[in-house]
């Protein structure tokens, strides 16, 4: 039965790290990153959990005759913001997956 012993120890270990993981994935909600373009004239501002918060344009970049420009610059500033959240996600759960690819983490 030394065995059992052993088991439910690494069971506990296994939920507590869970209850970890969650606490950390709820905590990413809190965390914001920016993506940027042109020296801030676009900002993105994103959370950790991938969700877009706020799009700032600053008012000398619009220019009714070059839609086209804004368009690419806020398009630019979202990848960059979704970019850098799906990095911070992937730093900040990484050392409960050690590098594992885990499907929706």
């Amino acid at each position: 039965m030394r065995g059992m012993g052993n088991m439910q120890q690494m069971m506990r270990k296994m939920q507590k790290m869970q209850k970890d993981m969650m606490e950390a994935q709820e905590g990413l909600k809190d965390q914001t990153v920016e993506g940027t373009v042109s020296g801030d004239m676009v900002k993105v501002v994103a959370n950790g959990d991938g969700k877009i918060l706020d799009i700032i344009i600053k008012e000398e970049i619009v220019d009714p005759e070059d839609v086209d420009m804004l368009q690419d610059m806020v398009l630019t500033a979202v990848n960059d913001a979704i970019e850098k959240s799906t990095k911070l996600k992937e730093e900040t759960l990484g050392k409960f997956t050690n590098g594992l690819n885990i499907p929706g983490l």
